[in-house]
């Protein structure tokens, strides 16, 4: 069924002819609406999250920046502590006491003192005999020893990359870098137990050897 809209009519005079206070206020909010709504659709959403990411890519590089700083300050100091290693304070205590022990059983500072000129070399080598077998007789009591390598002296060996330096001591023609090849001359010592008595409170170790008075 068609509608008619020739058959259609329009009162004008039931139109307001003024404009109240009630349609004012809804005139003026639907232009606020309005004026919201083109700035919203003017502003793409995009932008806003590009933004966004901006400002927290900003707050990243702003805290990473002293933690960067942090780690390169940690690397120069292990560097230093790697070039520059700590040293132990050695207390004398125990080197005086082995001194002491040398004294007692071999008279080793009256040797080592003495100006061995005036004497024939028939006279040392019986003192030195003497120094000899109460020196091993400390050693033995309180020292036990291995040799650093294992291998028979004369020989050729091969020391790889990364040995251990304060074991091996290289001497002669030394260039490049590991592995070097050479001859053992000395096997080497190292200490692999000590002994030593203990020190009473009060003793003074510096005393090697009291003097002695014959009454």
């Amino acid at each position: 069924m068609a509608f008619d809209f020739s058959k259609m009519t329009v009162d004008l005079s039931a139109m307001p002819t003024t404009i109240d206070m009630g349609h004012a206020w809804l005139g003026g909010l639907v232009l606020v609406l309005l004026v919201l709504y083109i700035a919203k659709k003017g502003k793409p959403v995009e932008v806003e999250k590009v933004v966004e990411k901006e400002v927290e890519v900003e707050k990243i590089v702003e805290v990473e920046k002293p933690v960067e700083k942090i780690v390169e300050v940690e690397k120069i100091v292990e560097k230093i502590v790697e070039v520059e290693p700590k040293l132990k304070t050695a207390t004398p205590d125990a080197a005086l006491q082995l001194l002491s022990l040398l004294q007692q059983e071999a008279r080793f500072i009256d040797f080592m003192q003495e100006d061995l000129k005036g004497f024939a070399d028939a006279e040392i080598g019986a003192a030195a005999r003497v120094i000899h077998e109460g020196g091993q007789k400390v050693l033995n009591e309180y020292f036990s020893f291995a040799p650093v390598r294992s291998e028979d002296e004369e020989t050729r060996i091969t020391l790889p990359q990364g040995f251990n330096a304060s074991e091996v001591r290289l001497t002669g023609n030394v260039i490049g870098e590991a592995p070097f090849t050479g001859t053992l001359i000395h096997r080497g010592w190292k200490v692999t137990d000590v002994k030593l008595p203990k020190l009473a409170d009060g003793h003074d170790a510096s005393i090697i050897a009291a003097a002695e008075v014959e009454l």
